[in-house]
């Protein structure tokens, strides 16, 4: 792991994106490496890496049906994100990939270290 390397590309990727990711989150997302992804243990729940970010919102058209949100996991249909328009919120928020634009966000934890507690606790 290159967790120098995966900064620079996370600065690279907010820029390009033109956002700025909460910092526990670049912190977290740091430790991911390039195409790899984070699997919550024995959840199906996974985060992931840098290099996965921008295709994935894409592929789901995150920024059309939710244009403050950005997807940085998914459990099946199940999707987890967090605020495009708010990077001091640190909240990682949950919907439904087929109910984006029509139903509303459901605040899962503060930030991404409680939510993968939360969720191992369950």
């Amino acid at each position: 792991m290159n967790t120098e390397e995966n900064n620079k590309q996370i600065a690279e990727l907010a820029q390009r994106l033109n956002m700025k990711f909460p910092s526990s989150y670049v912190d977290f997302l740091s430790e991911i490496d390039n195409g790899d992804v984070f699997e919550i243990k024995g959840t199906g729940i996974c985060m992931y890496s840098y290099a996965d970010l921008e295709e994935r919102n894409l592929t789901y058209e995150v920024e059309a049906f939710e244009p403050n949100y950005f997807m940085i996991g998914q459990d099946g249909d199940l999707a987890y994100f967090i605020r495009r328009d708010n990077p001091i919120d640190d909240s990682i928020y949950s919907n439904d990939l087929g109910a984006l634009g029509a139903s509303e966000m459901k605040k899962e934890a503060d930030d991404i270290l409680r939510f993968i507690a939360l969720v191992e606790e369950k």
